[in-house]
């Protein structure tokens, strides 16, 4: 990898008297020159050892306020499996485990802003101007569908699917679902759908990128609910129709989203020429 270089800044002798108000940083000029440095493996390990100490720090501040959250989420995901007696637990140290487990993965939820600025912070000094300037303009729209999947899952895909299954073969089976497979449940259609959801982005680079064209999108229209159905079907952890619908059906609305946004706003692939400049 290498690393952009930075011109050095002389300081003044005295600070001015007025100081200017800080600037929102600007995305890169893809026009300007690309500068590289290149890193030694040495430089390498030093950087990602302070970027997964910065991390950590993180994680453990968020894990806190995780500790806290973890009983009011857990009586939550009770009421919603339908486990009026409580979770099933088949250790002793269960309880406690589960507890911490759920304090985890709410404080890398809270922490995740800080965990993709430093993977992102790792990877930009190799990166051109053009890369830097796509990635950076896509990051808030890849945050803000990751978080409306995982949504999704959490407050309708989980609670609506642990409530069908809930009541199969009611007068055959004693429902006392383990709170440890609960949360797991939880957790895979959060991190499924919450990926999922990135489809409209992703179609929306390629196009950006002149991989496939907006007409191919359409043409292949078919083709991409097969592949939804799928991946919906891996996704949901259960198999019935009803399951499966639930995730299936609001990737297809996303997949026609993402097929009008890449026709109307990619005007040109940075795969095109530029064209010449106009004579003066």
């Amino acid at each position: 990898m290498a690393r952009a270089l930075k011109p050095s800044v002389k300081l003044p002798a005295r600070l001015p008297a007025k100081m200017h108000k800080p600037h929102m940083p600007k995305l890169p000029d893809p026009n300007e020159p690309d500068v590289f440095e290149e890193m030694t493996l040495l430089e390498h390990m030093e950087e990602l050892r302070d970027r997964l100490v910065k991390t950590c720090i993180g994680i453990g501040v968020t894990f806190i306020f995780g500790l806290v959250l973890a009983v009011p989420l857990m009586h939550y995901m009770k009421d919603a499996a339908n486990a009026e007696r409580g979770f099933q637990v088949l250790s002793p140290t269960e309880p406690l485990t589960l507890y911490m487990k759920v304090a985890l993965y709410i404080a890398i939820a809270i922490a995740m802003p800080l965990i993709v600025w430093q993977f992102i912070g790792f990877l930009a000094p190799g990166l051109t101007n053009k890369e830097k300037r796509i990635l950076l303009s896509s990051l808030p729209f890849v945050a803000i569908l990751f978080f409306l999947g995982a949504g999704y899952a959490f407050f309708v895909a989980a609670p609506k699917a642990l409530w069908f299954l809930s009541n199969l073969f009611t007068d055959l089976i004693d429902w006392s679902p383990q709170g440890d497979e609960v949360v797991n449940f939880y957790l895979t259609l959060m991190v499924g759908i919450g990926l999922a959801f990135e489809l409209p982005v992703i179609m929306f680079l390629l196009a950006k990128l002149g991989i496939v064209t907006p007409q191919k999108m359409k043409q292949w229209r078919k083709y991409a609910f097969l592949a939804i159905i799928v991946i919906s079907a891996v996704i949901t952890p259960t198999t019935d129709p009803f399951n499966l619908s639930l995730v299936a059906i609001p990737l297809a609305l996303l997949y026609e989203i993402g097929v009008w946004t890449s026709y109307f706003f990619v005007k040109r692939s940075t795969r095109d020429p530029t064209p010449p400049p106009a004579a003066a």
